[in-house]
């Protein structure tokens, strides 16, 4: 990994500090997620291998992404207020699972890049028919992505039925 992956990983893990400390859902919170998914893609996303078996892997991690980022949006406590709007804080569940994302797709590197591991990915690939390692960042990408999407969309559809229930109480 170079500086630059580094930094996109720190960003990521500073969404979760955000997160975990909380507060009302604002345009903030939702033009800032989006805005770092879609520099994100344009960054890494240059080239899309779909030969062999990079299809498969790339659609596998990006519904791995998704699971999780459904998961982490469901456990984050959303709660709507009559003066203050919407408000969201994620919990340690939610957290866990942004971090364990990260943590995952970072270990995987490291390990590939300076353990023997590299030979273990090298065998899968070429089982998987697996064409090279631009397979693998295009795969590891789309899993943050759809984590960080699927997370924001879940969060946000949840603050959408709480506003709605608070509103419905109150009529």
């Amino acid at each position: 990994m170079n500086t630059t992956e580094y930094c996109v990983q720190l960003v990521l893990v500073l969404l979760v500090v955000r997160q975990v400390k909380g507060g009302r859902l604002d345009l903030t919170g939702l033009v800032l997620p989006v805005v770092l998914i879609a520099a994100t893609a344009v960054y890494y996303l240059r080239s899309f291998p779909t030969a062999g078996g990079d299809l498969g892997l790339e659609l596998g991690l990006a519904a791995l992404g998704t699971l999780l980022g459904v998961t982490a949006g469901a456990t984050t406590h959303v709660w709507a207020t009559h003066d203050e709007g919407v408000h969201a804080k994620a919990g340690l569940a939610a957290a866990a699972l942004w971090v364990g994302g990260i943590g995952a797709r970072i270990v995987f590197v490291l390990a590939a890049e300076h353990t023997g591991f590299g030979t273990t990915v090298a065998d899968f690939s070429r089982t998987h028919r697996i064409t090279g390692s631009q397979a693998w960042v295009v795969a590891f990408v789309l899993m943050a992505l759809c984590e960080a999407l699927a997370r924001l969309i879940t969060v946000r559809l949840r603050a959408r039925s709480a506003r709605t229930r608070l509103l419905a109480l109150a009529a």
